[in-house]
Order: C-alpha cells, then structure tokens, then sequence
C-alpha cells in the first residue's frame, strides 16, 4: 500500500525485515524442538540463538541467484550463524516457515485491527449518548419519512461495528494457524510432536489436515470479514455525505484551520474524509474476491496464490487500519448542526405525520384503512404540491371533522410520539458496553 494510507503501526508489521524476523522465529522455535529430541547439537543451538539475525538487503542479493526467497532467507541466517548454520532448516518445507510466519503477521495485524474497531466503538457510543436528542428527519427513498434522532442513527452504527468486530474476531482467531507438517501434510521428516510443540511456543493453531500449506478458506475468511467491515465504513461515511449536501446541511466534517476545500472555489468545505472512506472500502472488496480465487490450488497446492497474497493481506489490513482510524477522528469531530435538522423538519409540512394521522382515522374515527389511506394521502399531495402544512389542509376536511377533533388532530403531528421509544434503544448501549468490557 501506498504511504498516503499507511499508519506506522500496521505498516511495520508488513516490512520486509519483520516478514524475514517472523520466519527466523519460526525456524528458532523448530531448532529448539529438535534441540530437545536430540537432532540439533546443544552447541549449534545455543550458536543459532546467539547469532542468527536477518539482513533483507543480503537476502535480496542472494535471491537474484537463487531465484527462491525462502533458500535466500536461509543461507542469509545460515551466513550469521557460522558452521552451526547447517542445522537450520532441517526437515522442514518451505511453506512450513512462510505460512507459520504469516499467521503470525496477521495474528499482530488482526490484533490491531480489534483495537482499532474497540476505539471506533468507544467514539460511537460516546456520541450516540451526546446526540441521543438531536431530533432530525428519518429519511426513506431519500424522501422525508419520519423522525428520529441522531443519537439512534449512531447507535445503530455502533451496533453494526460490533457485529462486524466479532466476525473479524473469529476470522483472526482462525487465521493463526500454522503447519510444521513437511512437503505434503504427511510429517515425513519431521514427528507431528514437533509441530504441536513449535506452534504451542508461538500461540498459534496447528493445521489438523495440512496440505503443503495452510488452506486459504482461512484467508478467505479474514478478507471477507475486513470487506464487510469496510462496508459498514462505506455505509456510515456515505450517510455522512449525504448529509453534509448543501440543501441538507444536517451534518459537516471537521474542517480544520488553514484547511482547503478547492484550488478554484475558497467556500468549499467538501466530506473528502468521508469520501477516501467510500473509495477505500472498493479495494477491500477487490481484496475479498482475489482471496477467494485464492482457495482452489490444484492438488497440495500451486503458487498461484502467493504472488496475489503479497499484495492483498499487507493491503487490506493496511487500509482497513487507515478507514477505522479515520472514522473514529471523524465521527469523534463530526459537527452536528441541530437547528438545520429542525428547519428541515419544518421544511417537511408535517408530512411525516400521515402514518399517525392514518392510524388515528382507522382506530379512533372507525375509517376503513384504504379510505383513511385515500383521505391522508389526497391532502398530503396537495400539501407538497401547494406548499401548505398538512395540518392546516386536514383541518378544514370535512371528512376528517367528522372523526377527529382538534386536539386528536394536533396529537398526531406532535413529533415526541414518534420518539417514545428512543431512549429504550439508546439504553441498549449500556449492555454492548458492558460486553466490550466483560469479554475484551
């Protein structure tokens, strides 16, 4: 990925010495296992923990010869260690030490992206509790339907990054497996104990039924989960947009001083956070269906999926990092403009009110639903067409006089009815916030 979209912490994960590292501690943990069952010499094993380091420059160089990374990263370690070096490596396949070291990679990458959700939560909750009043238009179609708040718009954010952080969180949980199994899966050179022994000293699963490699469903798996996640980005940064236009005006982003919104236009203050948001959530996407091109390997496995993995697992846990850090600043900073949403509520008619005034002409007037239906709907269409409250019109209908009185009439346009029921689910984020500190 770019710089433009790699934060420090992801992105050190990702280098190619922390790769090389990863491996090394691979190889480290196996030399300690045959160590222990008398394959490796005490003293070449004490030499290989006391000289064994990687240089990925030194590495590269020998890979122009070679043609291979992993034979290049062993004689590179092998070169550190002196004449103890023969021992590394011993009975292993490559795809022993690349996969081990990239479920560890993506066990730091996948940690850290929880983080990142549990902080974009926190912000969430924070102002979904702050904004739990802000009355503002409920809109369907893009057209005004009724009220709500914007406190509940954001708890149903809240609600949706939770979701996603738990089917993150299993797909991370999964993806820490590693094999030590050799060439085919069959432990042909190497006692599945050192496996069990190698990959309990580094946390992580064993494989049950390797192949030559870990199976990709579990990368699949991680992938889709971070493109759903990103989804749900894409969803909170596009309702952000939308409400940030000009004839809306409900919402802005931070706009920061000395900021610029346009080379040619000085007024411009554009959702350009909310909009790399959207744009970034497209990659994750693309990253998920590469992935899953990625699980059908012919028999043990091809390296048709190594070349697509180096580009789209650094990747996509890189701009997922960068989405989630930029929601959690924007919805933290996010400017919330409560007399616009009044006005647009105004603005509105009362129309909002047409489901109310429906049920009141059905219950209490003893309408039958489709002429109360027909009633209200012929009034709110000339209200929006004429301009005009639609209490105003339903008023002088003598139909409506016949079955509602002014005062019943008046009820159904009182919007804290609409409302009633907000602080119940507002109250549900007492119960997400206290699994989040139970379980986490």
């Amino acid at each position: 990925m770019i710089p433009r979209y790699t934060l420090p912490e992801m992105g050190a994960i990702w280098t190619d010495r922390a790769r090389f590292e990863r491996m090394l501690q691979v190889e480290l943990a196996v030399s300690r296992a045959q160590a222990a069952r008398g394959i490796v010499p005490a003293d070449a094993l004490a030499a290989i923990e006391a000289r064994a380091t990687v240089d990925p420059e030194r590495i590269a160089e020998i890979e122009k010869t070679t043609d291979h990374d992993v034979i290049a990263f062993v004689s590179q370690v092998a070169e550190t260690v002196g004449p103890e070096g023969r021992f590394l490596h011993l009975g292993l396949t490559s795809s022993d030490v690349v996969d081990t070291a990239l479920a560890l990679q993506l066990r730091s990458a996948g940690e850290l992206l929880l983080r990142d959700c549990d902080r974009l939560l926190a912000t969430l909750i924070t102002r979904a509790r702050s904004e739990a009043d802000a009355l503002m238009m409920g809109r369907t179609h893009s057209v005004h339907a009724e009220p709500i708040t914007f406190g509940l718009k954001l708890a149903g954010w809240a609600f949706e990054v939770d979701r996603g952080r738990r089917r993150l969180a299993t797909a991370v949980d999964e993806i820490a497996t590693g094999k030590i199994s050799g060439p085919v899966g069959t432990y042909s050179h190497l006692d599945p104990d050192v496996e069990a022994e190698v990959l309990a000293e580094l946390g992580l699963h064993a494989d049950p039924a390797s192949t030559q490699i870990v199976q990709r469903d579990r990368h699949a798996a991680l992938l889709a989960a971070i493109a759903v996640l990103g989804g749900s980005l894409e969803r909170f940064a596009t309702e952000i947009r939308n409400l940030q236009h000009t004839e809306i005006g409900e919402v802005m982003e931070p706009f920061r001083a000395g900021q610029k919104g346009s080379s040619a236009m000085p007024h411009k203050r554009n959702p350009i956070l909310a909009e790399r948001i959207a744009g970034l959530a497209r990659l994750l996407r693309g990253y998920a269906h590469t992935a899953f091109e990625n699980q059908p390997l012919w028999h043990e496995r091809d390296i048709s999926h190594s070349s697509a993995e180096r580009v789209i697992l650094p990747d996509a846990t890189i701009v997922l990092d960068y989405m989630l850090v930029r929601m959690t600043a924007l919805v933290e900073g996010l400017v919330v403009r409560r007399e616009r949403m009044l006005e647009n509520i105004a603005r509105g008619l009362g129309l909002h009110a047409s489901s109310r005034v429906l049920g009141a002409l059905v219950e209490r007037g003893g309408m039958s639903r489709e002429a109360a239906y027909a009633i209200v709907q012929r009034a709110a269409l000339r209200a929006a067409d004429e301009r005009s409250p639609l209490r105003d019109l339903l008023a002088v209908d003598a139909e409506v006089a016949k079955r509602l009185s002014l005062g019943d009439l008046d009820g159904c346009f009182d919007d804290a009815a609409h409302l009633r029921h907000v602080p119940a689910v507002i109250a549900r984020l007492d119960h997400l916030e206290a699994e989040i500190h139970a379980t986490r």
